[in-house]
């Protein structure tokens, strides 16, 4: 049996002991130890992050920080994102997760928290882990170093009610706490993307109406009337439609000037492609995203109520007005032109 040494220190959990002493597969107890070093030029990591496809697009950002090899198990529909962003990395599907275990990694970086992912990575051979594993009672637990993010997950230690209060007061983008944990400091690491598919589809303003049926309450009802106003201006305005392919959905995002819409996939691939954006926040957690400077936050005054909810409330839908939204595309809109000469 081999033996892992993990990062470890002491461990979230889905029980109430947070102190208890990691054990070896050997059965001796491991001491504490300090953070990953970043800088490794040499070393192989592994990272499983297999969606959403947003969060598969926001966890890139990661890239520029691992110099060796890397290996990435992704859901299948989210590889074409990630095929050939670098020399260095290799993607395989869930379904070919077992071409990874070709080899012994310095670094397991895992970001889901499903008990299936835990139950592979007993199989992967690696010397430090960040982020989920299964633990010796067969519940999902996660490492000391990755508390910060995982505290304010489903998996979180402190159940679920209190994990979205935590939630609720975190401050810190998505990027500041993977990278925080990891030893490192985030300084705007951008998004890696693959180039797009293009479609043809351009125009001023570009709306992402859709929210999907896990988070209704994103869909923003007065879409409609917004397309309307921004119509009235003058404005060439696009209600992104559904596309076969996520490298023409990319396209259709980056070939305007503005994007307005909820938390998202398209607000990622605006992020990451320089794109500006309104987004609208009604039952998310605005602070975990990043802006790089080119998004603008409108966040609904009933986000409290609302928080991490996932049934349906229409006044969650209404409680942003047309005119707030309005005069923040407008705003980014103006921060497109050339300035005067």
């Amino acid at each position: 049996m081999r033996l892992l040494m993990r990062d470890f220190g002491d461990v979230g959990s889905t029980s109430n002991d947070r102190t208890s002493p990691i054990m070896t597969m050997q059965g001796q107890t491991e001491r504490p130890r300090g953070q990953l070093k970043s800088g490794l030029s040499h070393m192989n990591t592994l990272i499983v992050k297999l969606g959403a496809t947003g969060d598969v697009v926001r966890t890139t950002s990661l890239l520029s920080q691992l110099n060796g090899q890397i290996t990435w198990i992704a859901a299948p529909r989210n590889l074409v994102l990630l095929d050939g962003l670098r020399s260095n990395l290799r993607c395989f599907s869930w379904e070919e997760r077992t071409t990874a275990l070709d080899r012994r990694y310095d670094l397991a970086i895992n970001l889901e928290d499903t008990i299936d992912v835990a139950q592979f990575l007993r199989a992967v051979e690696y010397r430090e882990i960040f982020g989920a594993y299964l633990g010796s009672n067969d519940s999902v637990m996660y490492t000391q170093s990755s508390k910060r993010w995982f505290d304010l997950s489903l998996i979180s230690s402190y159940g679920r009610q209190k994990a979205d209060g935590l939630k609720l007061l975190n401050r810190q983008t998505y990027q500041e706490l993977i990278f925080g944990g990891l030893g490192w400091r985030f300084t705007g690491e951008p998004y890696m993307l693959p180039g797009p598919i293009e479609t043809g589809l351009s125009g001023d303003v570009a709306i992402a109406a859709d929210a999907g049926p896990i988070w209704p309450m994103k869909r923003w009802a007065y879409y409609k009337e917004l397309k309307q106003q921004l119509e009235d201006n003058g404005l060439i305005v696009n209600v992104l439609p559904k596309r076969p392919s996520l490298l023409e959905h990319l396209s259709d995002v980056r070939n305007h000037q503005c994007l307005v819409g909820g938390d998202s996939l398209p607000m990622h691939f605006a992020l990451g492609s320089g794109t500006r954006c309104v987004t609208l926040f009604t039952c998310t957690s605005p602070w975990e995203i990043h802006d790089y400077g080119i998004q603008k936050k409108v966040i609904s005054p009933l986000l409290e109520e609302f928080f991490y909810k996932r049934g349906y409330d229409e006044r969650a839908t209404t409680a942003i007005t047309v005119d707030q939204v309005l005069d923040a595309v407008i705003a980014q809109l103006e921060a497109t032109e050339p300035a005067a000469s």
